[in-house]
């Protein structure tokens, strides 16, 4: 019998590992996180993660209670999550954007709060649902990020929206958001063009029309904890509606963690319990 050096078997053994890391890749989804009684914090476990094991951190936004009030919060969101990073996207909520100050936002993160982004053949279009018709160029040149993605998209495999309030409203298969989101935003405008271009009439069928071009469409949203910890719902034309949150450091507090393998392009998604994430770093 012949026998392998240990230290062949250790070598290929570091190759398998390094190949491994090279082509899965996990992305952690937060929603809801900031610190309860804070105004300047993230939830104390999110600042206890290992945050650099995931190739990426999407947030669902309310990152901390009061985030753009001071220019200091934002520094600090920046030193947690890397707001710089291409793969840490940040769908604002109203904690987030109520009191302006966006533009501390685009200096730190080099973007705009709403613009698609392509990785890995994975499309994301990251939303800022606090905008209103009264900021009518800004949503407008979000409808027309939106439309030009739907309308051009081909080589990902997936397209994933992530937002923060609940706006899907009347989108088939859907209980309302008000029964697991802690926004309903049923009269949300995608665009200045009328009083009636919420996302059930006009954000809606572009998802309809990319899932039946062979493209996985997922929504994700932020605005949740409070009561159901998750959300995990497909309209019956095959979209994939997720969410969840964090609400007052509660043990029964949720994540998402997406796996994703470059070389087969399988995009896999679970809930996690934050409590024992910690626990098993």
């Amino acid at each position: 019998m012949k026998f392998i050096p240990i230290s062949t078997v250790l070598l290929l053994i570091l190759i398998s590992i390094s190949v491994q890391s090279q082509t899965q890749k996990e992305f952690l989804f937060i929603g809801h996180c900031y610190q309860s009684g804070s105004s300047t914090t993230v939830d104390y476990r999110i600042e206890q993660m290992d945050l650099s094991k995931y190739d990426g951190v999407w947030l669902g936004g309310d990152v901390c209670s009061e985030a753009l009030l001071n220019y200091s919060t934002i520094q600090y969101i920046d030193s947690v999550f890397n707001l710089g990073n291409p793969e840490t996207h940040w769908a604002l909520g109203n904690h987030d954007a109520r009191n302006g100050n966006w533009e501390w936002y685009e200096e730190l993160s080099g973007r705009k709060p709403h613009y698609a982004y392509n990785n890995y053949d994975i499309t994301r279009i990251v939303l800022n649902t606090n905008l209103v018709p009264t900021n009518c160029a800004m949503i407008n040149e979000q409808f027309e990020i939106i439309s030009s993605v739907c309308d051009t998209i081909q080589q990902s495999k997936y397209l994933i929206l992530l937002m923060h309030h609940g706006l899907w409203e009347g989108v088939p298969g859907l209980p309302s958001p008000s029964f697991y989101a802690q926004s309903n935003l049923k009269y949300w405008n995608a665009n200045c063009d009328s009083v009636n271009t919420n996302f059930v009439d006009v954000v809606y069928p572009k998802l309809v029309e990319v899932k039946q071009r062979g493209v996985e469409v997922i929504c994700i949203l932020g605005d949740m904890g409070s009561g159901l910890k998750k959300f995990q719902v497909d309209s019956e034309d095959g979209i994939h509606f997720l969410g969840c949150g964090l609400h007052h450091n509660e043990p029964e507090d949720m994540v998402l963690i997406f796996s994703y393998n470059t070389e087969s392009q399988y995009l896999d998604y679970n809930f996690h319990n934050l409590d024992s994430l910690l626990i098993n770093q």
